[in-house]
C-alpha cells in the first residue's frame, strides 16, 4: 500500500483546484466565454516585455552547455547577487547573498522553510483566512497547524488571538501580505505589534520563533498603498518569494528563499534550508529562468488591468447588494456568503457559470473568494450573472 496521507492529500485535491478542473470540463462542454472561471490565481496580463526579451537574448547568445546546465545546488551565485542588491537598494536592508536559496516557486519556498525549521510536533501559527496548502505543507513538515482568527472588521490579524496561541511548542507564524484571499495589506503598525509580540515571546520561550514571509503578491498593491519589508521589523524573518504573480509567471516555478542577515544562527538556519531541499529533491531550480531574474527585477505586468477589474466587480458588487472586503493588494475579492453556506452558494453559483471557491478551506468559513485576474471582457460579462445570483436569494426571503 501506498503512503496513505499521500494518498489522502492525492485522492483529495484543494477546493480551488477542484473548482478549476471543472471549469475545464465546463468550457469544453459550452465553450469558454460562456464560463466565467474566479477559481484559481493564474494571471492573465502577458508578462512585461523584457521577460521574453531576456530570454530569447539568453537562447540566443548564451553557451548551451552553461545555459541548460545544473547551477549550484542553491541556485546560480550571481542571480542571488543580483537579487539582495535589488532589494538592499529598494528598503536599505543588508541582505547577503549567501543566505539567498533559489527554488521552485513559492510553494517550494515554504516547503523547504519549514522542513529546514520544524521538528516533530512543533507549532506552526497561520493567520487565518489563509492559503489551504499551508496546512498540506505544515503536515508533510510534521508540524501541528493552529490557526489565529482575523479581526472581522480589518481582516487584519486579531493580534489578542495571536498572543492566546503562542506557547512553548510554537517554531512559526506565517504571514502572507498582500493577503490571499482577502487583498488586505498588513499595515505597518500591525507587522511592528507582530514583531513586538514574537520577540517577548522568544525571549519568554527562550527559543527564537520565526516569521515566515510568504510574498508572491509583494508588488501587487494599488494607489499609494506600501507593503513593509518584514526583515527591517523582525530579525528571526524567512522570506519566500516567487516571480509568478509579479512578472505573470506562475507556470515556470522560480523564486526563492531569503533568510534574514540578521537572523539569530543565520548560518545554521540557511544550511538547515539547503539541507531540506536536498532531502525534498528541490536542488538547482530552472537554470533559464534564474538567468532571466536579473534583468527583470524591478519590473512587473500591467497592474492597470487588476485595478481595473477590481474597481468594476467591488463597485457592481457592493451596487447588487453584497458585503464585499475592498482589497488594496493581490488579485483576489473576498466576499461575504449569500445564505448561511458558502459552499452551497458556490454550487448555486454554477447556475449561473459562475465559477467561485468557498472560504471554508481558507480556515474562515462565511465568505466566498473570487480571482478577478482574469480579463476585463470576462469580468463586464459576469456581471448579469452575479446580479441573477443574489436575486435568486432575494427571491427567496
Amino acid at each position: 500500500m501506498p503512503n496513505q496521507k499521500m494518498y489522502e492529500y492525492g485522492s483529495s485535491p484543494s477546493k480551488i483546484r477542484e473548482i478549476f478542473e471543472y471549469g475545464k470540463k465546463r468550457k469544453m462542454e459550452i465553450g469558454s466565454d460562456a464560463v466565467f472561471d474566479f477559481s484559481l490565481g493564474n494571471p492573465s496580463v502577458p508578462s512585461p516585455k523584457i521577460v521574453n526579451d531576456t530570454l530569447i537574448s539568453l537562447l540566443q547568445e548564451s553557451d548551451p552547455t552553461i545555459l541548460h546546465g545544473y547551477t549550484s545546488g542553491v541556485g546560480d551565485l550571481g542571480v542571488r547577487e543580483s537579487i539582495v542588491n535589488y532589494l538592499n537598494n529598494k528598503y536599505q536592508t543588508n541582505h547577503v547573498a549567501k543566505y539567498v536559496y533559489m527554488t521552485v516557486g513559492a510553494a517550494a519556498s515554504l516547503t523547504i522553510s519549514l522542513h529546514a525549521l520544524l521538528n516533530e510536533g512543533e507549532e506552526v501559527i497561520v493567520l487565518a483566512p489563509f492559503f489551504p496548502e499551508y496546512r498540506v505543507f505544515v503536515e508533510k513538515a510534521k508540524g501541528v497547524l493552529k490557526i489565529v482568527k482575523p479581526n472581522v472588521l480589518t481582516f487584519e490579524p486579531d493580534l489578542d488571538d495571536l498572543v492566546n496561541n503562542l506557547n512553548s511548542s510554537t517554531k512559526a507564524v506565517i504571514i502572507n501580505s498582500p493577503n490571499n484571499p482577502t487583498g488586505v495589506v498588513y499595515s505597518e503598525e500591525t507587522i511592528k505589534k507582530i514583531a513586538e509580540i514574537l520577540k517577548a515571546k522568544s525571549l519568554e520561550y527562550n527559543h527564537p520563533i520565526y516569521l515566515i514571509s510568504d510574498e508572491p503578491y509583494r508588488e501587487l498593491v494599488y494607489g499609494d498603498i506600501e507593503v513593509p519589508f518584514v526583515t527591517k521589523y523582525y530579525d528571526n524573518t524567512i522570506i519566500c518569494y516567487s516571480f509568478s504573480k509579479s512578472l505573470s509567471l506562475p507556470g515556470e516555478r522560480i523564486g526563492y528563499i531569503l533568510v534574514s542577515e540578521k537572523c539569530e544562527k543565520k548560518d545554521q538556519v540557511y544550511l538547515a534550508v539547503s539541507g531540506a531541499g536536498r532531502a525534498l529533491g528541490y536542488v538547482c531550480a530552472p537554470a533559464l529562468f534564474q538567468y532571466m531574474v536579473p534583468k527583470c527585477l524591478g519590473y512587473t505586468s500591467d497592474l492597470s488591468v487588476y485595478k481595473t477589474n477590481r474597481d468594476i466587480l467591488y463597485t457592481c458588487l457592493k451596487e447588487y447588494g453584497y458585503d464585499v472586503i475592498k482589497p488594496d493588494g493581490a488579485f483576489y475579492l473576498f466576499v461575504k456568503a449569500l445564505g448561511s453556506d458558502a459552499n452551497e452558494m458556490v454550487e448555486r453559483a454554477k447556475k449561473y457559470e459562475l465559477l467561485l471557491v468557498s472560504s471554508d478551506s481558507f480556515g474562515y468559513p462565511g465568505y466566498i473568494r473570487i480571482s478577478y485576474c482574469v480579463s476585463t471582457k470576462q469580468i463586464k460579462a459576469s456581471l448579469l450573472a452575479f446580479k441573477k445570483l443574489i436575486e435568486d436569494y432575494k427571491n427567496e426571503e
